[in-house]
């Protein structure tokens, strides 16, 4: 099912035994594409953002505490909102929007004002077609900070924030010819308390790692392979084996795959064989979480039926 089509988003709510309830759907904008979910109105429960690609806005739906959503409220982001992400960017307590918007080269903030509602976007520069945003705190000064994937340029725009919710474009990490890069996850993958970021490069048929310093800048690309003509697009991270480390889970169009790299305390990865989970569609969207209790992480995978 192609839920961007029908303009809707589908909430299962889970039994706590990795099975869930039959979907309750919600309206949302024009052609949604990327969903986040955040404490909007610091009630204890979490709400939705929808980034719609279509209509140029996002859609924000808070939950009434029973598993169920009061109607969309829109906000304006950029032109072709694709990718969005949530965090506190002016340490108010009350959680932020940021969305990658594809046709007008830009990122869109919207600070929340912690009641469920959010102020005008402001918009910062990055490179050409951003298509995958992720937060995190790059250079150590307890502030959030904006990493984005440019589909158009093969490369990745770090954004250091200098203010509260202000932010300045800092450098443009290149991953190389051919690249095509897909993804972005942001963690420490090698315990040294510094965020990490790795790239899911579908052109070139492998993850590139860039090591982080702690001060906003990167080391230089490593490429871990993941297969010949397996064209990875997406990554979800996990511990997958339960050993406390981040590990990687894979999902490779070429191959209709699902792989992992499990990872070690000094930031390298052992491949392992396929999950056993194939595909014949392009996965949209791929989210990893404990969804059966058991303190372990398991994979859900969004397809798009009409790519076959």
């Amino acid at each position: 099912m192609n839920l961007a089509m029908i303009n809707d988003v589908s909430v299962c709510l889970g039994h706590g035994n990795g099975s869930f309830a039959s979907e309750t759907r919600y309206s949302v904008g024009s052609y949604p594409l990327s969903v986040a979910v955040g404490d909007f109105n610091n009630d204890a429960h979490l709400d939705i953002v929808i980034a719609n690609s279509e209509s140029n806005d996002v859609s924000v739906l808070l939950c009434h505490g029973n598993g169920s959503f009061a109607s969309q409220t829109r906000y304006l982001a950029g032109a072709t909102p694709i990718s969005v992400a949530v965090g506190d960017f002016n340490k108010d307590t009350g959680l932020d929007i940021v969305v990658a918007n594809r046709d007008s080269n830009d990122v869109s903030v919207l600070l929340g004002h912690g009641n469920g509602f959010f102020a005008n976007e402001t918009r910062y520069s990055v490179g050409y077609g951003p298509q995958s945003v992720a937060t995190g705190d790059l250079n150590s000064d307890t502030l959030l900070d904006i990493v984005v994937v440019n589909g158009n340029e093969n490369d990745v725009s770090v954004l250091l924030q200098y203010n509260r919710g202000a932010l300045t474009y800092n450098v443009a990490y290149a991953a190389g010819g051919g690249s095509s890069i897909q993804c972005i996850v942001i963690d420490d993958f090698n315990s040294d308390t510094n965020l990490d970021i790795i790239l899911s490069n579908q052109g070139t048929n492998n993850l590139g790692v860039l090591f982080g310093y702690g001060n906003g800048s990167f080391e230089k690309e490593m490429m871990l392979s993941t297969g010949s003509k397996s064209r990875p697009v997406l990554d979800a991270l996990g511990d997958f084996n339960g050993d406390n480390l981040v590990d990687i889970a894979i999902a490779n169009y070429g191959t209709k795959e699902v792989v992992m790299m499990l990872g070690n305390e000094n930031g390298t990865f052992e491949m392992q064989k396929s999950h056993g989970k194939s595909f014949d569609s392009r996965p949209l969207a791929m989210i990893s979480g404990d969804l059966d209790n058991d303190k372990r992480s398991e994979i859900a995978i969004v397809y798009d039926d009409n790519d076959n």
